[in-house]
């Protein structure tokens, strides 16, 4: 199928037709449409002031069975849905996909689980077997990346996806200084205790002096500030 960019009003309407679902299937890289379609599901089913206790944000590179069994049986606080979220859902180990595939199958009226896949895999066991059981929202894939994407990776402690995008930033010509202040805007927007951001500014700072001194290369003091950053996020 190809690829579409829902309009907000578009996509409001999918999710409306079908707010019966436990399963969502997000395929594509749009993240900011991606972030549109999540706040309205939360909208739908989760109370405003209570939203924290019931909602999961996870990552399938660093998820354990463990924690995705005890996430998707936790029961809802003063609500009648949870919302899990497994970023990356194509990245699953074996064990958690079975996992998943079993939960889609069975469904939960207590939990929507929210499968959000960056690019659709045609030979893709998890895809295939949930199809039928989701609610698919496709979003515009190949997106160009930009130095938030690679803030939020830094935020998530992908160190590897993140260096993988810094490397792609600089091979498509931006410049480094484009990229320390696309970072210092992501974590003066994320905000957190003054301490941390301190130490996160700090090594900014030392990333464009060594850059400017040509103490390092530009490329070597990036890698150098992605890795720190990910070390303290």
């Amino acid at each position: 199928m190809p690829s579409v960019i829902w309009p907000v009003g578009l996509l409001n309407a999918q999710l409306k037709n079908g707010n019966k679902k436990m399963v969502y299937l997000f395929i594509g890289q749009d993240i900011p449409s991606k972030d549109i379609a999540l706040t309205r599901i939360k909208k739908e089913f989760l109370p405003p002031k209570l939203e924290d206790f019931n909602l999961d944000s996870l990552y399938a590179d660093s998820l354990s069975l463990k924690d995705l069994q005890e996430r998707l049986s936790v029961i809802p606080v003063k609500s009648s849905r949870r919302l899990v979220v497994i970023k990356n859902a194509d990245e699953l180990k074996k064990p958690l996909e079975d996992f998943v595939i079993e939960w889609a199958s069975s469904g939960n009226k207590n939990v929507i689980l929210v499968l959000d896949i960056d690019q659709e895999n045609k030979k893709s066991r998890l895809i295939n077997s949930v199809y039928r059981q989701a609610k698919i929202i496709r979003f515009k894939e190949d997106a160009p990346i930009n130095t938030f994407d690679l803030g939020r990776q830094i935020e998530s402690r992908r160190t590897g996806m993140a260096l993988k995008t810094l490397n792609q930033l600089i091979r498509e010509g931006e410049r480094p200084e484009r990229i320390l202040g696309g970072l210092r805007y992501s974590l003066e927007i994320k905000g957190g205790n003054l301490a941390g951001l301190q130490r996160r500014i700090k090594l900014l700072l030392n990333c464009d002096i060594e850059i400017k001194t040509g103490r390092l290369k530009p490329a070597f003091a990036l890698e150098k500030l992605v890795i720190s950053l990910c070390a303290l996020s």
